[in-house]
């Protein structure tokens, strides 16, 4: 599994969204058998991966029988034994995705105990989603809406832990919110605005690293897809396979709802095609 989010991180120096040297790419892999992980971690740096991250935040019960995501939590020491096995079998970056907490195991106090034993291991990098997981009786849907968001928690880890690479997660949606938390940490992640509303990271280069790059608009951007649109439909794809992720690219703007209502009314007709993305493009323009 692909993480969708998009991680912003001032010591790196770039976004971390595409799989290229300037834009490396992270696979994440669920799972608790040290030995399957480490298969998979190898198998990913073959695939040209950059990064190997470990899901420890997940609440799904449909993953928590094969000991996987958020459960994982109260088993710290199966985790660190899964991160050596990992970074023995390869060579690019592990890296670990968690909450701040389950259940009742929702202290500070137990929070570092995790992290700590998971450092030991050698992993020096976290992804904290500042929400704890309630992992029976709440759906991951309203896993990641309910649990209050707990900022000032992951802070006081960046202050405990001033050498870990600490990244911040969890309910954040503009440029603003992810200044004013990098001062804090060491980076942030956005994950559902990032599909939501993708437009938002397009001045991500220019707020953080000094480009002075023109920035490209929503239709330059949906014209850029064309070739990769109407490559993927030669070789036998279907177009709502991708129209569907460009539904928010005109999030709040002006016709925004006419341009997702044409392409989630069309896209799925029969011999769907370029023309239905220029049609939705003549609603916006």
């Amino acid at each position: 599994m692909v993480t969708t989010g998009a991680v912003i991180n001032g010591d790196r120096g770039k976004l971390l969204t595409y799989n290229n040297k300037e834009h490396p790419i992270a696979l994440q892999l669920g799972g608790s058998d040290p030995k399957a992980l480490a298969e998979c971690a190898k198998i990913g740096e073959d695939y040209g991966y950059d990064e190997i991250n470990l899901n420890v935040g997940c609440p799904s019960d449909r993953v928590q029988s094969g000991k996987i995501g958020a459960c994982l939590m109260a088993e710290p020491e199966l985790v660190s034994d899964g991160i050596s096995a990992m970074k023995n079998a390869c060579s690019i970056p592990v890296t670990v995705k968690h909450r701040i907490g389950i259940d009742d195991q929702d202290s500070y106090e137990e929070l570092v105990d995790f992290v700590q034993i998971i450092a030991k291991s050698g992993c020096d990098s976290f992804i904290v989603h500042a929400r704890k997981a309630i992992l029976s009786g709440l759906s991951p849907k309203q896993n990641r809406d309910i649990p209050p968001l707990v900022y000032d928690r992951v802070y006081q880890l960046k202050k405990d832990f001033p050498k870990l690479e600490i990244i911040i997660n969890g309910g954040i949606k503009t440029i603003k919110e992810t200044q004013a938390h990098l001062s804090k940490v060491d980076g942030v992640m956005i994950g559902r605005e990032a599909y939501h509303n993708p437009y938002m990271l397009a001045s991500v280069d220019n707020e953080f690293f000094s480009s002075d790059q023109k920035l490209s608009s929503r239709v330059e951007i949906a014209e850029q897809m064309f070739p990769y649109i109407e490559h993927y439909i030669s070789t036998g794809g279907k177009l709502q396979h991708i129209s569907r992720h460009m539904l928010g690219l005109f999030h709040a703007q002006p016709n925004g709802k006419q341009w997702r209502r044409h392409l989630s009314e069309s896209a799925t007709k029969p011999n769907a095609n370029i023309k239905l993305i220029v049609d939705a493009l003549s609603l916006v323009k």
